[in-house]
């Protein structure tokens, strides 16, 4: 409580000439105000300034990668931009191309990159642990990956103590509906529409986007109405829509479940808040039905919402199981699932076996970006500067009628693009245009959203003042552009 009340004090501080300022931030709007034309278009807003320069860089080029990658990668794969780029080289918040370009990096590989690319002191970690022994079995011993499930579970609240390592967000939400299934004794799973959890069998039932579903069979999961407070039916009233997940049970079930599984914010979704009050009131239906709370803590967990921890923390409840990736390795592959000592008891029925779940390189890796979010009050950074961000963010919404909602917490930022505020129709062509000026500019971000039409503003927690007054202008440009 004293540490957010300290971070409380310090965006007060951070604020104050943002709110005397009617438009934009001080320094962003005087940019806007002093821009000129350069040969025909907007001058470039001027990068922050950073002590850092890349190494030369003499691999294949951009050309040449793609070339290798439509002949031997899987054609599934897409791409961001007109002109695909080469990313060679990172720095905390900064990426660089073939050619030596800073770019600030605005989506963090997805939400993975919490602690800064190549920090040093992860880095140290997962050389130092390289160096000794980078893979074993847990058949035997091995102090990494007993240090970081200890280290996990102090970071979690009630009972939620046994941790099991897996190597990816879809694998240990697999393991989670398992779980859930088998210590229930029932099937039937809830989860949300516009919900994404994983791509393999079971997380491919609980997605509820036909954008990433194929027609493979995919069983035993409802899916509840989406408590969306833009584009809900029900705005903002959580009770309304959880009353959906009352008719599942009654109507759907046999009037018991295995579990509910949900994302405090949805990332893949368009960075989707739940409507307050909901989650309260769904957990303690699903309970009554005999079932399981998960929480999907992959995106909006490891402090990247700012105010708390854990996504779920900010909507006041304990799941039974929490399941979480991306942050926790900075980019390493990891994946792992807490729960209570009597929920974890059901894997020992049968043998439940992962080879690299719990590696010690992955291990060391995570435990060492505990450290750093620690030491250098990342967390705090991101309630502070994201909560900042998000304020220009709407008085860019002032501005552009093309911004129809600016919604999420800390460096978990969404901006939905409309061509009609009324309709809420999608712009889905406009963000792309949009996110190539940025990319000419030196921005990089994301897009979500079941449209397309959302920027996912998902930064490393190290993102500052400075880089969101330069990101703000990099946008107004773009999007006036359009």
């Amino acid at each position: 409580m004293q540490r957010l009340a300290s971070s409380r004090r310090l965006l007060q501080a951070a604020l104050a000439p943002a709110r005397a300022n009617s438009s934009l931030s001080a320094a962003a709007a005087a940019a806007v105000a002093t821009r000129a034309p350069e040969n025909g278009a907007d001058a470039v807003p001027k990068m922050p300034a950073f002590d850092y320069t890349p190494p030369p860089y003499d691999g294949p080029r951009a050309e040449e990668i793609f070339r290798k990658r439509a002949q031997f990668l899987s054609p599934s794969l897409f791409h961001f931009y007109d002109r695909p780029l080469n990313i060679v080289d990172g720095k905390m918040q900064y990426l660089f191309d073939e050619d030596g370009r800073r770019y600030l990096d605005a989506f963090g590989g997805i939400a993975t990159v919490c602690c800064g690319h190549c920090h040093p002191d992860v880095v140290e970690a997962i050389v130092n642990q390289a160096k000794r022994i980078q893979h074993s079995t847990v058949l035997y011993l091995n102090h990494a990956i007993a240090d970081f499930a200890e280290a996990l579970a102090s970071k979690m609240p009630g009972g939620l103590k046994v941790v099991f390592f897996t190597n990816s967000g879809t694998e240990v939400n697999e393991l989670a509906l398992m779980i859930a299934r088998l210590y229930t004794g029932c099937n039937d799973i809830i989860s949300l529409r516009n919900g994404y959890h994983g791509n393999a069998a079971g997380t491919m039932g609980a997605t509820a986007q036909s954008n990433w579903k194929f027609n493979v069979v995919q069983t035993g999961v409802h899916h509840a109405l989406n408590p969306d407070p833009y584009r809900g039916a029900f705005g903002s009233d959580g009770e309304k829509y959880a009353r959906d997940v009352q008719e599942i049970i009654e109507f759907g079930t046999t009037g018991r479940v295995g579990g509910f599984i949900s994302e405090a914010i949805q990332g893949v979704g368009g960075i989707v808040e739940l409507a307050p009050g909901y989650l309260p009131v769904a957990y303690d239906m699903v309970r009554k039905a005999g079932g399981l709370c998960i929480a999907d803590e992959v995106q909006a967990g490891v402090a990247r919402t700012g105010s708390h921890f854990w996504g779920f923390e900010g909507h006041g409840v304990i799941p039974d199981i929490v399941t979480m990736a991306k942050g926790i390795g900075n980019g390493i592959p990891i994946g792992a699932l807490v729960t209570t000592p009597e929920i974890a008891q059901v894997l020992t029925h049968r043998s439940y076996f992962n080879t690299f779940g719990g590696n010690p390189v992955s291990t060391a890796g995570g435990h060492a970006v505990l450290k750093v979010l620690e030491k250098e009050k990342f967390q705090e950074n991101a309630f502070v500067v994201g909560s900042y961000l998000k304020e220009q963010l709407n008085k860019l919404k002032e501005k552009h009628e093309i911004i129809g909602d600016v919604r999420g917490k800390g460096f978990l930022l969404g901006v939905e693009l409309v061509t009609d505020r009324e309709k809420k129709t999608p712009a889905k062509a406009e963000i792309s245009h949009a996110m190539n000026h940025m990319k000419d500019m030196g921005v990089l971000v994301g897009k979500g959203g079941f449209y397309g039409n959302v920027f996912r503003i998902t930064p490393p927690l190290c993102f500052t003042k400075e880089d969101s007054d330069f990101f703000i202008d990099v946008m107004d440009i773009a999007l006036s552009k359009l």
